[in-house]
């Protein structure tokens, strides 16, 4: 029995053959379109039920059909296929009303699941604006899977005030992604105000935060505006929100929940309307079990999670993140921007980078100055990048070495009086596994589940768990 009606508009007639077999294989009926303006003089006659659509195509691109399309016929699902993965791509696809934005090279799987719910919801689809958001050049760059949930999260985030909790490592780029949270939220002409916790001394947090009176304490001259009054109808940023007093965690509860709060000394409330993202490198869950972070303030936090990966669980993005930090290194001190040999570009992807994104950033500004020659040879890298590297093979390493390796994390874990390490271990280890074993075979599930010695459903199960779907 035929499911639905699924038309596919694709240059690339492998593509356009792969889908239309597989959703044919899935029930369904499939047309299939080398151009946009096919496409539009098919839809004078009929209408499917949704729309595959290349980005970029000769003549109309995918944006441009997307446009057409919403003018027309505004409830039908058009889902975008790129292989350009980054920021402003999935932005722009749904700020024009995108169903969804589907990176290649996909999951067959995937693929299917998310035409059938675009069916299933075509009843439910939204008006789109008129205007898509116009951004800048995009600073989030990533077409790992990783990072395609990051960027499909602030499309769909990009219409809503909701409260967001930012986690990863050091340098992975929680205020780049807290800033592209705003500036593509229906508060971007409001300002923008970020507050490290870890940078203020305990006793000048409050007064950060909430300002204070005049006399309020020694030195308090003048009154005092705080980062809430500064941010009032737009977004406050507060990094390292793991690292905030208790006592502070709990005002700043109250002022979630009722909009307003008192300056330090003060005696009038002071109401605002912020839109709070938050950002940690620490397991917050593991904090509120040690009673250093208030569980109803994680839950007020934790509305939507955005996991940043660190830059080892995302390499084939290293070499179009360097060359994209090389031109900007080039811009900042006039000069002609680096290339990258080949074989600098693999010994990149082999370094463990645990400075992440920001130490390949700072690398890039080094070798900018330092190298010789125009084009970047691996002698040309800094020595101390490969003080650790990533072995090309597990049968490179010695047998032990990964359990060395734990054992020590134990240990320092244990000395430092840390507990409930298998809970925190675990899940790292299997989002480690996963990660891996998904980028080798290029995101398709079932071959992963088989690689891991898993079936389908316990790798599926597995994803959700994690918060890796």
């Amino acid at each position: 029995m035929q499911r639905g009606i699924a038309w596919i508009v694709d240059d690339d007639s492998s593509i356009r053959w792969v889908l239309e077999r597989a959703l044919t294989g899935a029930g369904l009926s499939c047309t299939t379109f080398e151009s946009g303006n096919e496409v539009l003089d098919a839809l004078t006659t009929k209408t499917p039920d949704v729309l595959l659509s290349d980005i970029r195509m000769p003549g109309m691109d995918g944006l441009a059909l997307l446009k057409q399309i919403k003018q027309r016929h505004p409830m039908l699902p058009v889902i975008i296929m790129t292989a350009h993965s980054d920021l402003d791509a999935a932005v722009s696809a749904y700020q024009q009303g995108a169903f969804d934005y589907l990176p290649k090279p996909f999951d067959i799987d995937e693929a299917v699941a998310l035409v059938d719910r675009a069916i299933s919801h075509y009843q439910e689809q939204q008006q789109p604006r008129n205007a898509p958001i116009s951004s800048p050049t995009a600073d989030i760059i990533g077409e790992a899977p990783a990072m395609q949930d990051v960027f499909r999260i602030i499309g769909r985030l990009s219409r809503s005030s909701i409260s967001v909790l930012i986690n990863g490592e050091s340098g992975t780029g929680k205020e780049l992604v807290a800033h592209a949270l705003h500036r593509h939220s229906p508060r971007s002409k409001a300002p923008f105000i970020a507050l490290n916790m870890a940078a203020i001394p305990k006793d000048l947090i409050e007064s950060e935060l909430f300002g204070h009176e005049k006399g309020a304490f020694t030195g308090a001259n003048t009154v005092r505006q705080g980062r809430f009054e500064q941010a009032d109808s737009g977004t406050l940023f507060l990094d390292e929100i793991g690292d905030m007093p208790l006592d502070v965690q709990t005002r700043l509860l109250r002022v979630l929940a009722d909009g307003q709060f008192y300056r330090v000394g003060g005696y009038a409330p002071v109401k605002v309307d912020v839109r709070i993202i938050a950002a940690t490198h620490q397991n917050l869950e593991q904090r509120v079990q040690e009673g250093k972070f208030r569980e109803d303030l994680f839950h007020r936090l934790n509305v939507i999670r955005v996991h940043l990966p660190p830059l080892r669980e995302r390499r084939e993005d290293i070499p179009r993140l360097a060359r994209h930090f090389l031109q900007i290194a080039a811009r900042e001190l006039g000069v002609e921007a680096k290339q990258l040999h080949p074989e600098t570009e693999t010994a990149l992807t082999r370094l463990a980078w645990p400075g992440n994104v920001r130490q390949l950033e700072n690398t890039c500004r080094w070798l900018t100055v330092m190298a010789a020659g125009q084009e970047v040879l691996t002698q040309d890298l800094p020595s101390e990048l490969f003080e650790t590297t990533i072995p090309d093979s597990p049968t490179q390493m010695q047998p032990d070495s990964w359990a060395t390796l734990l054992g020590q994390w134990a240990d320092r874990a244990l000395r430092s009086g840390h507990q409930n390490l298998l809970s925190e271990a675990q899940p790292e280890m299997e989002r480690t596994l996963l990660t891996t074993a998904l980028r080798h075979t290029q995101g398709h599930k079932q071959e992963a589940a088989r690689l891991l010695g898993w079936g389908r459903n316990t790798l599926t199960r597995k994803l959700k768990e994690l918060g890796m779907e």
